[in-house]
This record gives structure tokens, sequence and C-alpha cells, in this order.
């Protein structure tokens, strides 16, 4: 796979290796996003099948993207925080019992779990990464792995850890859980698009993803899957599209107290954004035209080098096979934090500090040329 800068509107002198903060646009997502713009010129000529069809389009297009068999369990969100909510708020928790979570994940896939342990005096266990530079990956999930009991109700976490890159083991725990009865929640939103990623295989009870970063989609869009457990739970929002025949625009007021039949009743209010989701269904085509395996071979090739070139200055990397390609920490001495963030900015490039960490996310867009920019950074820091 060659670069593909030339589909993007980025500034050569810029190094953008900061995909996990927020995607690109595609020249051709922002060309639907504008196509969009101007249907809403003419409202007239918006029909009531309009409202159900681009949603169908996404249902499939991205049931393809983790191989999952059954569109109709795909819904449309607005936000990480929404998805997860949907799940916390349809599973039963008492005293005594526990939320297995890791510790300094993402707080859209914390706050909610922590308002529900705590509404129920259950547990929050939030499982600590090991102090150590060596198998730090394997340790860190050998621990979680330990923290799931016959107590555990739900485990829910990334598949790779949105601020360093350590790729959880999720067939493993999807075992634990099964063996003590726990649901299994994944936020994918810092993998789904740029990591294989595969419905059969994982199993997971829900799978969230906002859609503004891998997914290279517009801002408050973003896909939920929702596995059985879930086909007879209550959504968190009350909203007329996810209730049965909502589709009779006709008979709208003839309420109806039954949802659309499993997930469909997770879809958010307002989905058929006539804007958003040409764009993100744009988005996603392109993203299957790749290869979501394609995309990360081609960040593994590209940070080869450099990395060994990191290693050689003294700084600790995760190793391969414990982190995705697409995401990854560099560790870097925290007495010479200010003289990085200076020369990041002299040397034009865009990253994330997240902790200890500087968060490295590139994509198909970057470069050698991108790269080198982050090591002459780094090595003016030291």
């Amino acid at each position: 796979m060659n670069c593909q800068r030339k589909k993007f509107n980025l500034k050569r002198k810029f190094a953008y290796l900061n995909c996990a903060y927020m995607a690109p646009l595609l020249k051709k997502v922002e060309i639907a996003g504008i196509e969009g713009i101007k249907a809403k010129r003419q409202p007239s000529k918006i029909s009531g099948e309009d409202f159900f069809k681009e949603a169908e389009t996404l249902r499939v297009l991205y049931s393809d993207l983790i191989n999952n068999s059954e569109p109709n369990r795909i819904v449309m969100i607005p936000s990480a925080s929404y998805g997860i909510g949907n799940a916390v708020k349809n599973i039963p928790l008492q005293k005594g019992e526990n939320v297995v979570l890791t510790k300094d994940q993402f707080p859209s896939n914390v706050y909610p779990w922590k308002s529900h342990c705590e509404k129920y005096g259950a547990d929050l266990i939030l499982v600590v990464p090991p102090d150590t530079e060596n198998q730090r990956g394997r340790k860190w999930n050998e621990s979680i792995l330990a923290a799931i009991s016959e107590k555990t109700k739900a485990v829910s976490l990334g598949h790779v850890h949105w601020a360093d890159g350590t790729l959880f083991a999720l067939k493993a725990i999807r075992k634990r859980c099964d063996e003590v009865g726990a649901a299994m929640i994944i936020d994918g939103t810092q993998s789904v698009g740029a990591y294989p990623f595969d419905i059969q295989e994982i199993k997971p009870d829900a799978l969230i993803v906002a859609g503004y970063k891998w997914l290279m989609g517009p801002y408050t869009s973003g896909l939920a899957y929702y596995g059985p457990r879930f086909d007879q739970g209550e959504p968190i929002e009350q909203n007329w599209i996810n209730r049965k025949n909502s589709s009779d625009f006709a008979h709208l007021v003839n309420y109806q107290d039954e949802y659309e039949e499993g997930a469909l009743r997770y879809g958010m209010g307002q989905q058929s954004n006539f804007i958003a989701n040409p764009m993100l269904i744009t988005a996603i085509k392109q993203l299957r035209q790749w290869g979501v395996e394609n995309i990360q071979n081609y960040c593994a090739d590209l940070i080869a080098g450099p990395l060994e070139e990191v290693k050689k200055m003294g700084l600790y990397v995760e190793d391969a096979e414990a982190r995705g390609a697409h995401l990854f920490g560099i560790k870097f001495p925290k007495d010479r934090m200010e003289h990085l963030a200076k020369a990041l900015k002299v040397h034009r490039v865009s990253v994330s500090i997240r902790g200890e960490f500087i968060r490295i996310s590139p994509h198909v867009y970057n470069d050698e040329k991108d790269m080198n920019k982050l090591l002459r950074a780094l090595k003016e820091a030291l």
C-alpha cells in the first residue's frame, strides 16, 4: 500500500501523527458533507424513506468492516458515552458485585460505570498497569484476567489502550467472562477502522465506536453493536424512531409501547442526519477499499525503522506484539516534557501527551518525512 496523502487536504509542512485525537477529513468525505448541506436547501425532496435509507446503508457497510452477520445489531450513536450508557443501563448490579475496567482508560467508559456502581453499592475495579517495562502488556492482561471473578457482572475496556496503545487480549477476556457469566463491553473508538476487529471471533456483548477518529467520519457520529444479551433491554433515550412501525409517518401518533426488535431500540434520536450520515458512509467505503489489515500493515512498516531509533535514544516503547501500530506510546522523561513541547512546535509535529507517554497515531496519509520530523523533535528535546 502506498501513501494516501493526496486523498486529504493536509499541508506538507506539518506532520500530523495524531489520528487518535481526531482524523482529518478525506477530500471525498468533505464533498459528501457539502452535498448533504446542499440537499437540505430543498427539504421538500426529502422523503419519509430517506429517514431510514442511509441508516440501513451504514449498518450494512459497517457490518462488513467488522464481520458482523446481522446488520440490525448496528445502531447510530452520537458519542461513545451514549453507547456505553445503553449497555450500563441494562447490566443489573447488586451490593458486593463488581465491574472490571482498566485504570486510566477514557472517561466515557468510566463515568457511566462509576455512577452505576455507586447507585447499587457495587465495586468498581480499576486494573492498574504494571510498573515495569518488561513485558508490560502481557502482565497487564494477566492482571485483568485475575481481577475477573464470580462477582464480576461486566468487563468494559478498549481493544487498545487509548493513551499508550497497549493491546488487550480480548479473546482470553471473553473466555473468562463466559466462565463467570459477565458481559464484555468493548470501546473500539481507538481501534476499529485501523486495527482488525472480528465480531464473530471476539463475540463482544457490545462494541461502541465514536466515528470521528479511525472511522474517519464527522464529529457527533458513531456506531454501536449490541449482541443478544441486550435484546430485551431498555434504551437510555425514548425517541420516536426506535419504536415499532416508526417508518409509518402517517400513524406516528398511534403510540407504540414496543421497541424495534433487538438492537434497533438503542439508536439515537435524529439518527437520520442528512449531512453526517453521507460523510460517514463515504469514509467507511474508503476504509473497506483500503482494507483495515492493509492500514495496520502500512503503519507497522512506517514506524518500524523510526522506533528502532527511538529505542537507541533510551526511550521505552512496548513490544510490537503487545500494541497497535496505528497507536502507540513513547515513554518520555517527565523533566524533559516542556522541552519536548517546544521541539514538537518548532518541527511542526502534531502528537498527544497522555500521562507519561507521547501518544503517536499515524495513518496512511503519513510518510517517512513525517516520522523524521518526529525523530528530530525527540532528539532535540532529550
